[in-house]
């Protein structure tokens, strides 16, 4: 079954085009990954410090991987301390 993600990250709106950066520079090799169904970045039309993004994977395992890349983990650092918050929801489609 495949897992889907949304993860909505909140920039300080000081760092917004370093958040930006980051955010779009894990997307291609995110894509690449063999689990990788759907990784798209979006952002929020009504609130310009707020980054979506909804992803596809094949199952938890390759989300798992995911978090343990490279490229997810130099975002993580890239990141750190330039955002107000990370949610990020794991769902499971039931139709």
């Amino acid at each position: 079954m495949t897992l889907t993600v949304v993860a909505t990250i909140d920039a300080q709106a000081d760092h917004i085009d370093a958040v930006r950066a980051a955010l779009e520079a894990v997307v291609p090799p995110s894509r690449a990954e063999s689990g990788c169904l759907r990784y798209e970045l979006h952002l929020d039309n009504k609130i310009p410090t707020r980054f979506i993004m909804l992803e596809e994977w094949t199952g938890e395992a390759a989300l798992t991987a995911h978090y343990a890349t490279p490229h997810f983990l130099t975002l993580v650092a890239a990141t750190d301390g330039k955002v107000v918050k990370i949610d990020v929801a794991e769902l499971s489609k039931l139709k």
